[in-house]
């Protein structure tokens, strides 16, 4: 998600840095085309101030030139730009009508003017051909400045649906001048619903140098007394004019601006030059991107409608920071532009998308008489980065779905993985609650976690196992080990109980005394091994030189044991070690008695003390029987005894070598026991850990 994100915002800041780019090339662009026409005031003093009232109409720049034929389906490109009329002057004594209100589209094509009159008029009359006036009849009235700047009426008249004819028609409007027609100017009419439809055109060469006319709609109704019922212009008529004055002033684009501006458009991008009194002067290209209306205009009812939806709703909240246009924008570059300073500025709307507006001042002798407005949009920069978003969503979605996939399978294999352990755990139970096994199959290579845990099971289950072998063993180990002292108990007392003699009497009493003791034994060692381990919990450890320990200790074995020869071996100089010194007795104590138990009268019991860089080891080695190969690994476990006991009949428990496993364990090390090479007895290690250099040495 965080990957997305951060390239979602550097994609942000590369489209700060393209549209400024453009901006700044626009910029550059609109100077460069208001460098062709500083100084060029001709181009802007051709048209007249505009009176109040008046509707500024201008011809459009049209793509295609317009085929004369009646229908409106070829001026689509402008349709926009249509404006209506619908003022009409009639006589004093009647009230203004609706009818005759028309809608004007004009464009211009290679120096040539159209114009799309939609006329409503309920009752039409065409023009009588045997009737030599012109003005009983429906028909267009067009006045305009000449070749030689003098006014001119023109007066297009159909006489029936098709081609119309026009006429240069004299001061009043009645008569054609000459009696010749004006064949440059070509119309076509049809009916509509409403009214008719008149298409014409006029060259540009008929106007003069102001390139102005302008244009009224005269309505006939009764085709009997062909009296003019009104006329409707494209300006209101004032109370000084007559009714046959009542045409509207309709400007044109100044063609030579035109011309010098049209080989500078480029794809994507509008251009409009604007004089001081705002009026457009000449305007070529487009900056409308299609890309929307094809987006609508594939509304397949499928899923990848949605999918268009879900991509235009994103792209949607990747633009909430650009704000809703309005035409104050436009304004403000323009009037900055007027004002003598260039100015740029970026907006966005729902229709239009986002563009750019970028304005240069044109200049004559300090004086701005006009700007250059060059709009485009940026489609390039954003369907780059639309692009981009997509292919980061792609990327992202499908970085996601294969995550999760790979989740999926990785907690499934997970799940039976902990299943197949679980099973198997639970399987080494029965449910009785005895363990069926000492260890685990499952898991128990693994390497990760689960094979921690199974190992961790395992070992728990292997302690477990042992610890119920002792419990199953206990029973028949004290059976057998306090069943001897016991019948010796019982056969004394028997013999206690028949025999007179005083003297048989006290052995007797010795014998019980004795199997009383060998039973007290049994309990004290038992209880020793259990509180073994707690008593240790408690215990401090100090820094102890073992090697003064085990000379002192075999000087009072020596003395206790004078039918044994005791014999150091190892180091000569003093080892430290973190231990406690009584537990480490109470381990000399059952190594020794383990010696002495199965050792022969006289013999050498061996003790020695070695070093390295990280261990201690004490050793005591005795000469006597041999432990079983399939014993040396558990002979350190509770009540297990892998002798038989001496001669002498002393009792061997299998607590002791438990108690030295248990109290080195506690202090860090370990035991182990092994054969003696030469096969002739038994040699017990414990290993401790040597004391570091922070505690000294």
């Amino acid at each position: 998600m965080i990957i997305p994100w951060f390239s979602y915002l550097y994609l942000s800041e590369t489209e700060e840095l393209l549209v400024d780019g453009q901006a700044n090339a626009q910029l550059l662009t609109a100077e460069g085309i208001s460098t062709l026409l500083n100084g060029r005031s001709d181009l802007f003093y051709e048209l007249p101030l505009s009176p109040e009232g008046y509707e500024q109409l201008y011809a459009h720049p049209l793509k295609n030139p317009i085929r004369l034929d009646g229908k409106n389906n070829d001026w689509s490109e402008i349709q926009n730009y249509e404006v209506h009329f619908g003022n009409k002057q009639g006589p004093e004594d009647q009230p203004p009508s609706l009818d005759n209100q028309f809608g004007l589209l004009l464009g211009e094509h290679n120096d040539q003017i159209y114009a799309l009159i939609n006329i409503r008029d309920d009752r039409l009359a065409y023009r009588d051909r045997n009737i030599l006036r012109l003005d009983l009849s429906d028909h267009i009235r067009i006045t305009y400045t000449g070749q030689n700047d003098e006014i001119k009426k023109l007066v297009i008249t159909m006489t029936e649906p098709g081609v119309t004819t026009a006429y240069l028609m004299d001061n009043e409007w009645r008569y054609a001048i000459d009696g010749g027609t004006e064949n440059r100017v070509q119309g076509f009419m049809s009916i509509t619903d409403e009214g008719y439809l008149i298409e014409f055109r006029i060259p540009l060469s008929l106007l003069g140098s102001t390139k102005h006319f302008g244009l009224a709609v005269v309505d006939v109704d009764d085709t009997d007394t062909r009296v003019i019922e009104s006329i409707t212009g494209s300006l209101p008529t004032t109370e000084s004019a007559g009714i046959d004055e009542t045409f509207g002033l309709v400007l044109l684009k100044s063609p030579e601006v035109l011309r010098i501006i049209r080989g500078l458009g480029y794809s994507g991008a509008n251009i409009q030059v604007i004089d001081s009194q705002r009026r457009v002067r000449a305007e070529i290209g487009s900056y409308k991107s299609t890309q929307m209306e094809k987006d609508r205009d594939d509304t397949s009812s499928s899923f990848l409608a949605y999918g268009r939806q879900l991509r235009d709703f994103i792209y949607e909240l990747a633009d909430i920071g650009l704000r809703e246009s309005n035409d104050e924008d436009r304004d403000s570059v323009i009037s900055d532009s007027l004002s003598g300073q260039p100015s740029y500025q970026r907006r966005y709307s729902p229709e239009e998308g986002e563009t750019i507006i970028a304005a240069h001042p044109i200049i004559v002798e300090n004086e701005v008489i006009g700007t250059v407005v060059l709009k485009q949009n940026t489609k390039r920069i954003l369907q780059i980065r639309r692009d981009a978003i997509k292919r980061i969503i792609n990327f992202s979605v499908s970085s996601l779905v294969i995550f999760v996939f790979l989740i999926l399978v990785f907690s499934v294999r997970l799940a039976r993985r902990i299943r197949k352990l679980g099973a198997e755990t639970t399987n080494a139970i029965d449910r009785y609650g005895r363990l069926q096994t000492n260890h685990l199959k499952s898991e128990i290579h693994s390497g990760d976690e689960i094979g921690d845990l199974a190992r961790s099971i395992s070992s728990m289950l292997s302690k477990l196992h042992q610890h119920n072998q002792f419990l199953e063993n206990m029973p028949r180990t004290l059976r057998h080990e306090i069943n001897n002292p016991l019948n010796n108990l019982s056969t004394s007392l028997q013999n206690l109980e028949n025999e007179k003699s005083e003297s048989a009497r006290k052995k007797y009493i010795e014998s019980a005394k004795r199997g009383v003791n060998r039973i007290g034994l049994i309990i004290q060692n038992l209880a020793d091994a259990a509180s073994l381990e707690e008593a240790l919990e408690s215990e401090e450890f100090e820094a102890i030189d073992l090697y003064q320990l085990l000379q002192n200790y075999l000087a009072n074995c020596r003395a206790t044991h004078p039918d044994r020869e005791f014999d150091y071996r190892g180091t000569q100089r003093e080892v430290k070690c973190m231990v406690s010194d009584y537990h480490i007795e109470q381990l000399l104590d059952k190594l020794i008695d383990n010696a002495v138990d199965f050792s022969s009268p006289n013999s050498v019991i061996s003790v020695g003390l070695s070093t390295d860089n990280s261990n201690i080891t004490i050793f005591v080695s005795n000469k006597g029987p041999l432990i079983p190969n399939n014993m040396l690994e558990n002979i350190f476990d509770s009540m297990v005894s892998a002798r038989e006991s001496n001669p002498d009949n002393r009792l061997h428990f299998g607590i002791g070598l438990f108690v030295v496993r248990v109290i080195a364990e506690h202090h860090g090390g370990n035991v182990s026991a092994a054969n003696l090479p030469s096969g002739q007895g038994v040699t017990i290690r414990v290993t401790l850990p040597r004391l570091t250099d922070e505690h000294g040495s």
